[in-house]
């Protein structure tokens, strides 16, 4: 009968104790329906060898608001690659055109394609330090020659697709040929109520395999310009294809497969 009364006694004494306890806070998640996630494709830089190089790439994004508008974002980085075919790329986070706001470097990449190394360093302020390795598919290139549009209907009457030769002319003292590829998406192609047109225009460079300048412009997305200034010929400082200094080293690639 003791051990009962103490029993209860202990119960409750508990129960009062957590009954004058404040209740948790409960766990606040934010969401927002719709919106969309924007991922710029910058010009491409093929592993080609014997063709080294260092420039500066230019970007800017004007995207619709409606009404005839835009907003116009900016940034630019240095991108190099040397005889090897090994790339080094800056990315810069993309501040207002004609702003006062300074861009900020948040990653390196390097590529390494004989062995198929590709490090993303992060370089944010206050961010993790580390470079996350990825398999990257294409080894060094002997050559590059990019795809050649073609002139046609699309599919299921969807459109037309236009090809131009645009001629040569020579940017940074470097020969370059340009194109332009167009199609035009007719009423109903994938929802659409109005018939567009989405236009790239391309001057490349053949001894670098790299565009000098290009332009997509979408109705979609907005313009997109990328120019190349500023280009030194010949190999960059080694140095550019170390992972920098008190960066961790995590590899990501999945192990192969084993063999049957």
């Amino acid at each position: 009968m003791r051990n009962l009364s103490g029993l209860v006694l202990f119960a409750s004494i508990s129960l009062a104790a957590f009954a004058q306890q404040p209740p948790s806070q409960p766990r606040i998640v934010t969401h927002h329906d719709g919106g969309v996630s924007e991922v710029l494709q910058s010009i491409y830089i093929p592993p080609l060898v014997n063709a080294p190089f260092t420039l500066t790439l230019h970007t800017e994004w004007a995207k619709p608001i409606g009404d005839g508008g835009n907003i116009t974002v900016v940034n630019q980085r240095r991108i190099a690659r040397d005889s090897q075919g090994r790339i080094y790329q800056e990315r810069w986070l993309f501040v207002p055109k004609d702003s006062d706001i300074k861009s900020i470097m948040n990653l390196i990449q390097i590529v390494e394609p004989a062995q198929h190394l590709w490090y993303n360093c992060g370089m944010l302020s206050g961010g993790p330090k580390r470079c996350d390795i990825e398999r990257y598919t294409n080894g060094p290139m002997a050559t590059y020659s990019p795809a050649i549009g073609s002139n046609g209907p699309l599919p299921d009457n969807k459109g037309y697709r236009s090809h131009d030769d645009l001629g040569s002319r020579q940017i940074e003292g470097i020969p370059t040929t340009g194109t332009r590829d167009s199609i035009t998406y007719n009423p109903g192609a994938f929802g659409n109520d109005r018939a567009f047109t989405v236009s790239r225009e391309y001057w490349q460079a053949p001894s670098l395999g790299i565009n000098l300048i290009s332009i997509l412009d979408d109705p979609r997305i907005g313009k997109q310009t990328f120019i190349v200034t500023d280009i030194q010929l010949g190999d960059p400082d080694p140095a550019l294809f170390e992972p920098p200094a008190g960066h961790t080293i995590v590899d990501l690639r999945k192990p192969n497969a084993p063999e049957e």
